[in-house]
């Protein structure tokens, strides 16, 4: 039975090869802007996660503030100020830190040679290049060895290398800064910057050999990462046990500022799962102009086929046969206008190539632009899609195909 369908549909769309066509190619466009409009939206979500992954996702960074609220005995106003022992607090009290360091930074004039610049100095645990997610485009990060023996050692950025060095090799060589020499180990891969964000001028050096250059028994901040999905609760387990360490209530949020950046990725996620929608809603709405063109021609083909109709129920044929035979040719129609479509959709995406996004706002941030995703899982919501309005457009003529008395349609002319 279903080879009888396919040839009678096959010979429907052979009987009238341009309207078929037509036909063909209004559902074929429809489609296509589905499958396109799936795939930007899932390429702007990777672009998203290439941005957020550049830095870091599952990354905590705190830092001291001032109370607002009376904790105790202690009134309200009192600063927080954290100090390198609580890092060892925090890895027992939050078993799920993967990696933990302090912040201590200085900004300071740096020279090598004839060169000189104001550059901040930070200095962390060797634990920062995970937390952080900091590329060596050449040498070496600095280790524990340099942490105990506080080595004169520093990483710096790419555009630090570019003005101090000015495209010569900076690695082994030395530079000064206030007064003391530092020797280059490592060259950091460029990251995404905006403007005048300085991150690709920072220089990097073993904590303690920042205590050479500045007190670090308070610390800027302490940067971590963690190993679970529930970053609420850890940020809610690190402000307590903050809390109990330094005499605060654990739910004033100003006594320690936390940035978490799985709040921002959950935003954007948000956000990308709102566009997705959207843009499937706007190529649905395309493809039901297709379909209501679908449904005009089966129409027509209904009323010039009227006859035959008529002769296929002296014939014997029931109802459901004629409503079979009909929306097997719409769907016939459908499905190979959805075949050229969805090969229009591929040849669009690859000829495309990349969207500008973020790179027009930031440099070096080509990671961040919108590449036009064609997943499986895309076309097979745009198929599903594809479906339901095929079967829509086609189930109305051929439920009135169905229901013609075949004495009238045999006297039809």
């Amino acid at each position: 039975m279903v080879k009888d369908l396919v040839g009678q549909a096959y010979q429907a769309l052979q009987h009238n090869r341009r309207r078929s066509m037509l036909t063909m190619l209004g559902m074929a466009w429809g489609i296509a802007t589905v499958v396109l409009l799936l795939a930007y939206g899932a390429g702007f979500g990777r672009a998203i996660q290439n941005i957020f992954a550049t830095f870091g996702s599952h990354v905590m960074g705190v830092f001291p503030g001032r109370t607002s609220m009376q904790a105790g005995g202690a009134k309200a106003g009192v600063p927080i100020r954290l100090e390198r022992e609580d890092i060892e607090k925090l890895l027992l009290q939050v078993p799920q830190i993967k990696h933990i360091t302090p912040e201590a930074g200085k900004s300071m004039k740096v020279q090598h040679d004839e060169r000189s610049m104001t550059l901040q100095m930070l200095g962390f645990y060797p634990a920062i290049q995970s937390i952080r997610n900091l590329e060596i485009e050449s040498g070496r990060f600095f280790t524990e060895d340099d942490i105990i023996q506080r080595a004169r050692v520093a990483v710096i950025g790419s555009e630090a290398r570019t003005r101090l060095f000015s495209g010569q090799y900076a690695v082994g060589d030395t530079i000064r800064a206030d007064g003391l020499s530092f020797t280059v180990i490592g060259i950091l891969k460029p990251k995404m910057q905006e403007g005048n964000d300085d991150i690709n001028r920072l220089l990097y050096v073993p904590f303690t050999t920042m205590g050479d250059l500045r007190d670090t028994r308070y610390v800027d901040g302490i940067w971590l990462d963690y190993e679970t999905t529930d970053f609420m609760r850890l940020e809610q387990m690190v402000r307590a046990a903050l809390g109990s360490i330094h005499q605060f209530k654990a739910e004033d949020k100003r006594a320690v500022f936390v940035f978490n950046a799985m709040n921002q990725v959950k935003q954007f996620a948000i956000i990308t799962a709102g566009l997705q929608i959207l843009l499937a809603f706007i190529g649905t709405l395309t493809l039901g102009i297709g379909g209501i063109g679908l449904m005009n021609i089966m129409l027509v083909a209904v009323q010039q086929r009227t006859r035959e109709i008529g002769v296929e129920k002296a014939l014997g044929a029931r109802k459901r046969h004629i409503l079979i035979q009909f929306l097997a040719e719409a769907l016939a129609i459908t499905f190979a206008g959805g075949f050229f479509g969805i090969v229009l959709a591929y040849a669009v995406s690859i000829g495309v190539g990349k969207l500008t996004l973020y790179s027009a706002l930031a440099s070096h941030a080509d990671a961040g632009d919108i590449f036009l995703i064609i997943s499986p899982m895309n076309v097979v919501i745009s198929t599903s899609i594809l479906g339901f309005v095929g079967l829509v457009s086609g189930m109305l003529p051929a439920i009135r195909a169905a229901n013609l008395d075949p004495i009238e349609a045999l006297r039809y002319e």
